[in-house]
């Protein structure tokens, strides 16, 4: 189970606080989401702009926290990731005069690593990820960043996405075919 979920009571219990005008409440909320919606819109945007556009979501998400109702099928972190991938949206419609044809391949280093052998594989591995990512349709890229890289569960991708808990398994079934084969293509044998 991944922090967000483990943390789900807290954090509607700090939603409500936020809601009340504690500022104290939104600084913990951002500590809990802020290396997962910058993971996820690192992996989509070009690198020097990933940095700007979280602390955007984060913006947004202040702006408007008092429209989010909780309810027991769904979650703020959904709320959330739904938020960022309008974020993300937005971006490639401002940039769509400059759009960029690869994404920088530079990965950040989330994990501190002592060890510079197995810090050099890691980059490696993240680097051919993003790489592979990158040549995939964009609904193929969100699914893995939101399941793989963020640990959503199914039915967060599903909130977030406004699609059925089925056809997000069978668009995770495709995406992961759709990244085999961008590992053949590289010469990359990765068992999925």
């Amino acid at each position: 189970m991944n922090e967000i979920n483990s943390k789900r009571e807290r954090i509607e219990e700090l939603v409500r606080e936020v809601k009340n005008g504690s500022h104290d409440a939104f600084s913990e909320l951002y500590d809990i989401f802020i290396d997962p919606i910058y993971r996820y819109v690192f992996y989509r945007v070009k690198n020097e702009d990933a940095e700007d556009i979280t602390e955007n979501v984060f913006l947004k998400i202040w702006e408007n926290i008092q429209s989010y109702k909780e309810k027991k099928d769904i979650y703020f972190s959904s709320w959330i990731f739904r938020i960022a991938h309008n974020v993300v949206i937005d971006y490639y419609r401002a940039s769509k005069d400059r759009m960029v044809g690869e994404i920088d391949v530079s990965i950040p280093d989330l994990n501190r690593e002592h060890n510079p052998l197995r810090k050099i594989e890691r980059h490696l591995d993240q680097e051919v990820l993003r790489s592979a990512l990158c040549r995939l349709k964009k609904g193929y890229q969100d699914i893995l960043i939101y399941k793989f890289i963020n640990d959503l569960s199914n039915a967060e991708i599903a909130e977030v996405l406004g699609q059925s808990e089925g056809s997000i398994r069978i668009l995770q079934f495709r995406a992961l075919k759709a990244l085999k084969q961008e590992f053949e293509q590289m010469g990359i044998k990765y068992e999925i």
